[in-house]
């Protein structure tokens, strides 16, 4: 008798949601924003009994009803960006699929059992993003529990040296991925440690691996819910949002048939996200060393008193001002160069904004307070290596000298020993 009760109830609920797709797509707006958002990808219909064929794309602004009138109840596109999406095939190798590849969006899936957890996941990374100089991500609710980050792909630099960053899928974009989980871990098991009531979901913090972002995305030729899909589970539309409305945000506000349409996909600046990725990747270098260099990761600061005349000679050419591009990465250096060398904070923070007075172009003194109460949040880290591309992008050439002794830190240590 229950197991009738129950496919009774789950009829009535797919003819709920059936009636609804109706409605709802037949909406010229909705159908507008999906198909703008399908250019140059795979774009796969979803069914109650499952995935529709691949590859398929939109051609048309009306297939988008065509297939709901068939049964679509939601879409589902790539992150990664085709010349041709209906040419590909499950026979491609690497090497055919970077061919038709032209880019890929870098595509944050922040999923959690609790909305309030993917929240602060959510906050969190955003502002980790504007940190990295992302000044405008787009944002979007899932539909359930989650939402959805979006840097696109004119934000990044499509070569890193002689790498297209456009073959580097789903590498690059993983590893993004994982430094931002890396970078947020310990700030997310603080908020919700901060909740009213946390004893309400969890009994430890470990619950809160659910709430970083989902890599299960950042897979080849993975899908993602499209902006303003429905979802079937809930009956909720993927509606996109902005920062600020994300702490206040509830699921009611998803209610299809009150939607407004906003655009997911930014406008970036190009290479906007160049800083984060190279950041990304130089800590993925880092980490994924089998031996990790004591010089490099296992160190104190300085506890000596050090003179400015034994700083190495492209520390001392940063401090002279930066005359073009370059800024950021250097105040990087400069930043963790000093807390490595046990430089008072006072003077730390002095130092910093004397320097800027010397740059062509000054950065705007609330990146500096970010940049450094960020620093101090977080553990002591030696400036990059010599043999890192920060050096290179910022018009600095270390010396024969300076790559003996691998790091600045090291090079000043012995320039003080030789000293004494």
């Amino acid at each position: 008798m229950e197991q009738n009760s129950n496919s009774e109830s789950g009829e009535i609920k797919e003819q709920r949601i059936r009636r609804l797709t109706h409605l709802y797509y037949s909406n010229p707006e909705v159908q507008k924003a999906l198909f703008s958002f399908s250019m140059n990808r795979e774009v796969v219909p979803r069914y109650f009994e499952g995935f529709g064929k691949r590859p398929d794309s939109f051609q048309y602004q009306a297939d988008i009803f065509e297939l709901v009138k068939k049964g679509a109840t939601s879409f589902h596109c790539s992150e990664e960006l085709w010349s041709q999406p209906m040419n590909l095939t499950t026979n491609l190798g690497s090497r055919e699929l970077n061919d038709l590849r032209v880019g890929w969006d870098l595509l944050i899936d922040i999923d959690s059992k609790y909305l309030d957890y993917s929240k602060i996941s959510a906050e969190l990374i955003l502002k980790i993003l504007r940190f990295h100089g992302i000044k405008n991500p787009g944002i979007k609710f899932s539909g359930s529990k989650g939402f959805h980050i979006i840097i696109p792909w004119n934000a990044f630099p499509k070569r890193i040296h002689e790498t297209k960053s456009s073959d580097m899928f789903p590498e690059w974009p993983r590893i993004i991925v994982q430094y931002l989980n890396e970078q947020v871990k310990s700030q997310l098991i603080e908020k919700i440690s901060e909740l009213e009531r946390p004893n309400k979901y969890i009994k430890d913090f470990a619950v809160s691996e659910k709430v970083i972002p989902d890599l299960i995305l950042v897979s080849p030729r993975h899908l993602f819910r499209m902006p303003y899909s429905l979802h079937e589970k809930t009956s909720l539309a993927s509606i996109v949002i902005t920062p600020e409305e994300l702490p206040d945000f509830q699921p009611k506000l998803a209610d299809p048939l009150k939607v407004k349409i906003r655009n997911f996909y930014p406008d970036a600046r190009e290479n906007e996200a160049q800083e984060l990725l190279i950041q990304a990747l130089d800590w993925n270098k880092s980490n994924s060393s089998k031996e990790k260099r004591k010089e490099d990761f296992d160190f104190k600061p300085l506890s000596i008193k050090i003179s400015d005349s034994i700083f190495p000679p492209s520390i001392k050419k940063i401090l002279e001002g930066i005359k073009g591009d370059g800024r950021k990465r250097a105040l990087f250096i400069l930043i963790n160069f000093f807390r490595s060398i046990g430089m008072d904070k006072e003077e730390l923070e002095r130092r910093i904004y004397e320097w800027n007075n010397k740059n062509s172009e000054h950065l705007q003194e609330g990146y500096i307070k970010s940049q450094l109460v960020w620093s101090y949040r977080n553990k002591l880290i030696p400036p990059p290596n010599y043999d890192k591309d920060y050096y290179k992008g910022i018009g600095i050439t270390p010396t024969e000298e300076e790559m003996r002794y691998k790091n600045p830190v090291n090079y000043t240590s012995k320039k003080f020993a030789k000293n004494k």
